[in-house]
């Protein structure tokens, strides 16, 4: 049994896709970010980071934080979307971390002043919009003569999905990027795809409306970790 804590973001979505993907056995275990459930001293204890997705392999006594981890930790588990062979098995990784180390950042980056950021910031929503587009034109590049990011349907797919899933409401448009639309259109048609990403769709959105909110999601300093840390340690 995997225990999954979980809220409906596009970093949830990856691990929720990949936990239908592989068929395994899960319970989700709600992490509230817009009341503060991350800061939950034993969630702590799993996700030091103060931010979900985490598991907790019960099979094991494993518990992963960070999304690529997690994904690894599954794939090899279950036998799936993570070749063996060597240089089959760097082409996926290499993909895995292009992700987690630009299309989600700055996608997430640019949604952060597309939906919440209050006032005007014209320069700073350029710079991520135009980061998204460029990052967009990579996967059409590397899709021109590939199905997927790495050949076959892997882990670096699942991650790299949710983050386009909402580029309308980020400003971009996938027709200008035939060999993206088509990969796009592909892994949303997948059952598994679908059913992670439904995952908690019916659960509150709203939460950064609100003031309490707002300072509890992206206004953590420092001092928020010492705190958080503390509650653990007692």
């Amino acid at each position: 049994m995997i225990e999954f804590y979980y809220w409906p973001t596009p970093n949830g979505h990856k691990i929720s896709i990949m936990l239908e993907e592989c068929g395994l056995e899960y319970d989700v275990k709600r992490v509230n970010i817009g009341a503060g459930d991350q800061f939950d001293p034993a969630f702590l204890a799993i996700s030091p980071n103060n931010r979900m997705p985490a598991i907790v392999d019960t099979d094991t006594g494993i518990s992963v934080f960070e999304g690529g981890a997690i994904l690894i930790y599954l794939a090899e588990k279950a036998g799936l979307f993570l070749p063996a062979e060597p240089s089959s098995r760097m082409e996926v990784l290499q993909w895995l971390f292009w992700q987690a180390g630009g299309l989600g950042p700055m996608a997430g980056q640019l949604s952060h002043f597309v939906n919440y950021a209050r006032g005007d910031h014209p320069y700073a929503q350029a710079r991520y919009a135009h980061e998204y587009d460029r990052l967009l034109a990579v996967m059409e590049v590397r899709l021109r003569d590939r199905e997927f990011l790495a050949g076959a349907y892997s882990i670096a797919d699942i991650a790299s999905f949710p983050w386009v899933l909402p580029y309308r409401r980020l400003g971009n448009d996938l027709d200008k990027f035939p060999n993206l639309r088509r990969w796009f259109d592909a892994i949303k048609e997948r059952p598994a795809v679908r059913r992670g990403v439904d995952l908690g769709k019916d659960w509150r959105r709203d939460e950064a409306r609100n003031e309490q909110a707002r300072a509890l999601m992206f206004e953590q300093t420092a001092e928020t970790v010492f705190k958080a840390a503390d509650a653990v340690e007692e």
